[in-house]
C-alpha cells in the first residue's frame, strides 16, 4: 500500500511539474503587446490596372472593424492615407477614426498631392500635432518620423523649404526620385537625442517613417545612409517599419529588422498587419497580401 501511494505521490507531481511548465511555456510565447500596422492606403475616387484607389475606403473599413476586435496597444498608418485632392481626407479619416485603439499616423509624400494653400494644413487632417513625435508603452519607445522634411512637394513652390530642397537634390545622384525626400538636420538630432533617452531608460525602439532606408532601393530616403548609420550605433534600436514601397521588402544591418509593409491601395485584395512584440522577437501576422514574418531580437539589445 505504501508503495502504491509513494508512485500515486510521484506521478501527481510528475503531472502538476508538466502541467507547470506547459503553462510557463505558454505565457512565455504570449506576446508583451500587439499593435495594427498599415501602409498605403492611398485613397481618392480614380483606379487603375493595379492601383485600385477607389476600394480604400471599403479595405480600410474591414481593416478597422478585423482590428477592433482585437486588444491592440495601438495602430499606425505609415503614410500616404491619400492618393490626391485635400478632399480625399473627408472619406477616410473618418473610418480610421472608428478605431478603439489609440492611432497614429507618419506623413507621407501623397498626402502633399494637394494644392499649395492646402499643404499646411495637411497635419491636423491627420490630427497630427507636431510632423514627427515619439510615444512610449511598456518599455519600448516609437519615433514617428517625417520623411518629408526635405522634399520638393511637401511646401509652396515659392516656400524656402523647397528653394532648400532643390538645391539638396541637385547634389544627388543623377536621377535620384523627386517623390522620395529626406530628413533633416534637425530632426536627425532629435531621432539621437530620444535614442540617448531609450538607452538611459533601458527602452528598446521601433521607429516607423513613409520612406524606406534599407535595402538599397529606389523608394529609399535621399539620406538613407546617415539615417542607417545613425540608427546602427544605439543597440536600443530594434526596427525601422514603413511603406512606400508597395510591393513590401525586407533587410537586416546592424542587428536592425527594416521592414516594408505591402501597400493597401494594390490589386483588390487588402493588406495590413497585426506585429506582436515579445521578449525575444516580433511576429508579423499578415492579413491578406502581406505575410507573415518572424524577427528574432539579438539577446544584446534585451534592456
Amino acid at each position: 500500500m505504501k508503495r502504491i501511494l509513494n508512485y500515486i505521490t510521484l506521478l501527481s507531481l510528475w503531472i502538476f511539474l508538466n502541467c507547470t511548465l506547459a503553462a510557463a511555456e505558454q505565457k512565455s510565447s504570449e506576446p508583451l503587446f500587439s499593435f495594427g500596422a498599415v501602409a498605403d492606403c492611398q485613397y481618392c475616387s480614380k483606379t487603375s490596372l493595379i492601383r485600385k484607389y477607389n476600394l480604400s475606403p471599403k479595405k480600410l473599413a474591414a481593416c478597422v472593424e478585423y482590428y477592433n476586435k482585437l486588444d491592440l496597444a495601438f495602430v499606425v498608418h505609415l503614410g500616404d492615407f491619400i492618393d490626391r485632392d485635400f478632399e480625399s481626407f473627408a472619406k477616410v479619416v473618418p473610418i480610421y477614426n472608428r478605431l478603439k485603439a489609440p492611432h497614429y499616423h507618419v506623413l507621407g509624400n501623397h498626402d502633399f498631392s494637394v494644392a499649395d494653400d492646402k499643404k499646411a494644413l495637411v497635419p491636423a487632417q491627420l490630427g497630427l500635432k507636431k510632423r514627427y513625435y515619439d510615444f512610449t508603452h511598456k518599455g519600448w519607445r516609437f519615433l514617428a518620423l517625417d520623411g518629408n522634411d526635405v522634399s520638393l512637394y511637401a511646401y509652396p513652390k515659392d516656400d524656402p523649404r523647397t528653394k532648400a530642397a532643390t538645391a539638396f537634390h541637385r547634389r544627388l545622384k543623377a536621377g535620384t526620385p523627386t517623390w522620395n525626400g529626406a530628413v533633416g538636420d534637425e530632426q536627425l538630432k532629435w531621432i539621437e537625442d530620444k535614442l540617448k533617452a531609450a538607452t538611459k531608460n533601458r527602452e528598446r525602439v521601433i521607429l516607423f517613417c513613409h520612406f524606406p532606408i534599407h535595402p538599397v532601393n529606389i523608394h529609399n530616403l535621399w539620406n538613407a545612409n546617415a539615417l542607417t548609420e545613425l540608427l546602427g550605433k544605439y543597440p536600443c534600436v530594434a526596427a525601422y517599419m514603413n511603406g512606400h514601397n508597395h510591393t513590401g521588402n525586407y533587410g537586416t544591418k546592424n542587428k536592425i529588422h527594416y521592414l516594408t509593409l505591402k501597400g493597401m491601395v494594390d490589386t483588390t485584395d487588402n493588406a495590413f498587419s497585426v506585429i506582436e512584440v515579445h521578449k525575444d522577437r516580433l511576429f508579423l501576422k499578415g492579413i491578406g497580401r502581406q505575410e507573415n514574418r518572424e524577427m528574432k531580437l539579438i539577446s544584446n539589445q534585451k534592456p
